[in-house]
């Protein structure tokens, strides 16, 4: 009897586990070189479908894919997207989560778009960011205009 409590408890960590998303890591000068200031770089208008079929036209950088490294510090380049999520962990250990496509550079802060529905935004000063982290975070937004 005690086995099947835990027969289902093994499948359901390792689906979990199987299913989570991949992450890739940053150093702040090579997310700086990708996501130059707003002042000098020329946007480009996309327009995006979200999970329930509303469509929303925003201006992003001209990135195709995002130059990041594995755990193992192996380069990788991630296809850019809709639901690519960029997390900043600052030095007093507070972590922001934004989407890569919704986050700016303005002077020396780093803004960024929180959630797409309420459309929430954050500022973070960039001398303050110690780590950051990218990856897929598999939601059913995409762009529809590329």
């Amino acid at each position: 009897m005690t086995t099947k409590p835990l027969l289902l408890i093994t499948i359901a960590a390792l689906t979990i586990f199987s299913s989570s998303c991949k992450t890739y890591y940053m150093p702040v000068g090579t997310f700086l070189e990708q996501v130059p200031t707003l002042e000098t770089v020329n946007l480009r208008p996309v327009t995006a479908q979200d999970p329930l079929g509303h469509k929303h036209t925003y201006s992003i950088y001209p990135i195709d894919s995002i130059k990041c490294f594995d755990k193992d510090g192996t380069p990788y380049k991630l296809k850019n997207g809709p639901s690519i999520e960029i997390r900043f962990t600052d030095i007093n250990g507070k972590r922001s989560t934004f989407y890569f496509d919704r986050t700016w550079v303005i002077q020396d802060s780093v803004i960024g778009v929180q959630s797409k529905i309420l459309s929430l935004k954050k500022a973070i000063p960039v001398s303050t960011i110690k780590t950051i982290e990218v990856q897929d975070g598999r939601k059913k937004y995409k762009y529809i205009n590329q």
